[in-house]
């Protein structure tokens, strides 16, 4: 389990980041943190390995603080996965994936022969291994940036917008593969989006966030969508407008739905009907 407590962050040119934010994010479940540009999603998620640290407020894992963690040693234990996944241009795949493992004290052969088995895990080919990222596709070189995020077998998993670089078929495929990792292997992953269809999508609890950090409002995606706490959330998620805002229209041959613009966004099924 990972806690905020009480936590604020102004960086040294006055910029206040996120103010006064506590939150619970459950082990064993992905918690997605969507807002807008300046709402400091990515600024809580990278405060977790301490690639940014509190200026005010206590962050704990598991009921330690991580203040009292070496910073090195404490993002060596986490995965991270970036947008444009990050990867060191002059390694090949399988060193890529293998370098935190490696770093960590692990054989690099027994560590190249774990990669192999993470490529497996995130659906690549084994014959990409010793590609470097540049002979890759963006969809296959962020797998190789999920790998590499699992390599030292971490039970939490940041990921900072990591198919944000990608077209829309490959994103949604990397979404699928998102959901089915996280079935297998069981992780706490904390996740960051701007897009609220992909929080819905990938959240066990979604975190609205306003300018600031303000949470304005957490809580499952059909919690959300139900009951929206306030305009803001309302208007954020799109229940007024848009494919949300679904109407039920007869035709010919039965009851198809239509999003506010009139266009089809699905049919009721006989049980509903």
């Amino acid at each position: 389990m990972i806690e905020f407590r009480s936590v604020s962050k102004q960086f040294p040119n006055g910029a206040r980041a996120v103010d006064d934010f506590s939150l619970v994010i459950p082990s064993r479940k992905t918690t997605v943190l969507v807002g807008s540009s300046g709402s400091g999603k990515t600024t809580l998620l990278r405060m977790i390995n301490r690639m940014v640290d509190p200026t005010s407020g206590v962050i704990e894992i598991d009921g330690e603080s991580i203040l009292n963690r070496d910073p090195v040693k404490l993002r060596r234990s986490i995965g991270y996965v970036m947008q444009n996944s990050g990867l060191l241009p002059h390694f090949k795949v399988i060193d890529n994936v293998a370098t935190v493992p490696v770093l960590n004290g692990v054989p690099r052969k027994q560590a190249r022969a774990q990669a192999l088995e993470l490529l497996d895990t995130v659906g690549l080919d084994r014959e990409l291994a010793d590609r470097y990222p540049s002979q890759l596709s963006g969809g296959q070189q962020q797998r190789v940036g999920v790998a590499r995020g699992l390599a030292a077998n971490p039970n939490i998993l940041l990921m900072d917008e990591p198919f944000g670089a990608v077209d829309p078929i490959v994103r949604a495929e990397l979404q699928q593969e998102t959901i089915r990792l996280q079935r297998d292997l069981d992780k706490t992953v904390v996740f960051v989006t701007h897009d609220i269809d992909e929080a819905f999508l990938l959240g066990d609890q979604v975190v609205i966030l306003e300018e600031g950090a303000k949470i304005a409002q957490v809580g499952s995606p059909t919690e959300i969508m139900s009951n929206p706490a306030s305009d803001f959330v309302a208007d954020f998620i799109g229940v007024r407008q848009g494919k949300r805002a679904l109407t039920i229209r007869e035709t010919p041959r039965g009851k198809i739905l239509v999003d506010s613009e009139g266009r089809a966004a699905g049919v009721l099924s006989g049980e509903f009907l």
